[in-house]
């Protein structure tokens, strides 16, 4: 049987998280832009909260594709640590990110603390990532067809000069 000692301070039950995108936000954003989010972390609790360990979570919530995103290549913050957070006290972070897929998605914050039991974790907040068209096929078109046509013509015209002669 696991015993537990006493704990010294309160846990994460005692934190509120709110989380919100920026208003400098795109409204509509494509692959390739930038969001932000700020979450606030208060202890509502009475004692402090001692150890808080705090972090970004995404899925992905496209019908048939549910996953959690891995934020290797979204997010530059991995987590946010705070050896103490006093009773009344808020930590503000921003946690920037780069958008690499199109589709729905959820984020949310959660946190823990070190001699806490139970986790605690913001509403999520929704957004979409629209696709960005990589190749434009007007532009690649007339290139496509038209260089292989061009060295055609330039090789038939040199050969019919070369046979003349």
């Amino acid at each position: 049987m696991l015993a537990m000692a006493p704990a010294a301070s309160a846990s994460a039950k005692n934190l509120a998280i709110e989380l919100a995108p920026s208003a400098e936000n795109p409204t509509r954003p494509q692959m390739g832009d930038h969001l932000s989010f700020q979450s606030r972390i208060t202890n509502t609790g009475t004692a402090p909260v001692d150890g808080v360990i705090s972090w970004l979570s995404i899925v992905r919530v496209d019908a048939g594709q549910e996953a959690p995103i891995g934020l290797e290549d979204w997010s530059a913050e991995k987590a946010v640590t705070r050896s103490r957070l006093a009773p009344g006290e808020t930590i503000v972070t921003d946690w920037p990110m780069r958008l690499i897929q199109d589709g729905r998605y959820r984020a949310v914050v959660s946190a823990a603390s070190r001699d806490g039991t139970a986790l605690a974790a913001s509403p999520f907040t929704d957004f979409t990532v629209r696709a960005k068209p990589v190749v434009q096929s007007a532009r690649v078109l007339p290139v496509a067809a038209g260089v292989p046509l061009l060295l055609l013509a330039l090789f038939f015209m040199r050969r019919r000069r070369v046979s003349i002669t």
